[in-house]
């Protein structure tokens, strides 16, 4: 089994690897610690399975998840992340992801959850399936950031980090206008109206470190 563990912290990266080793003893791991790494590794080796962190320093395992589903839509992305479910799990999920687990999870949960997305299924906690079978059933509203696309995302965790609409802009290979575009619109979502709110938003739900 060849397994891709994309996170910009070594030590998490090696601890994770300790227990597929210990548990999976067949295991030959490959590491990422940026976006383009593993979206260069995704492309040029086979995987039969990616644990992926979102935040990857300055950059989104969001849009990395976002392009191995569009690229690779069979290979298992299983999202491990210090990010608490409730905040960014049902996008995960809707992007594409075969799992969710926050890093404080056990060594054991760990394997299990390997083992499941591994098998074609998919892996989530007790209380996030409850959490999707509320969505289904159309009972339970999520956050306004949940409302978010993408790039709307992407555009909100680079504001609430200080960019300015050139710095955004550059970044993200957009013109000025359209980001003005797309903090408006945010700001609609959020029922929010300025920057300074945005940024209290983003830190109030840890969208940004």
């Amino acid at each position: 089994m060849r397994v891709l563990l994309v996170d910009d912290h070594p030590m998490v990266r090696r601890g994770i690897a300790g227990v597929l080793r210990d548990g999976l003893p067949a295991t030959r791991l490959g590491e990422a610690d940026s976006a383009d790494e593993a979206l260069a590794r995704v492309a040029e080796e086979d995987w039969d399975v990616v644990l992926l962190d979102i935040t990857l320093g300055e950059q989104s395992g969001l849009d990395v998840l976002e392009r191995i589903h569009r690229e690779r839509p069979r290979l298992p992305v299983l999202i491990v992340t210090a990010h608490p479910e409730e905040e960014f799990a049902v996008r995960c999920l809707r992007l594409g992801a075969a799992g969710y687990l926050e890093k404080d999870c056990t060594p054991a949960e760990l394997l299990a959850a390997v083992r499941k997305v591994m098998a074609g299924g998919r892996f989530v906690s007790a209380s996030l399936a409850e959490r999707l079978a509320s969505l289904l059933g159309g009972d339970l509203a999520g956050a306004p950031h949940e409302a978010l696309s993408s790039r709307e995302l992407q555009v909100l965790r680079l504001v609430a980090r200080g960019r300015s609409a050139k710095q955004v802009a550059d970044e993200l290979g957009l013109s000025e206008k359209t980001v003005s575009t797309y903090r408006a619109r945010i700001a609609t979502k959020l029922g929010v109206s300025s920057a300074v709110d945005l940024t209290r938003y983003a830190l109030a739900h840890k969208l940004v470190d």
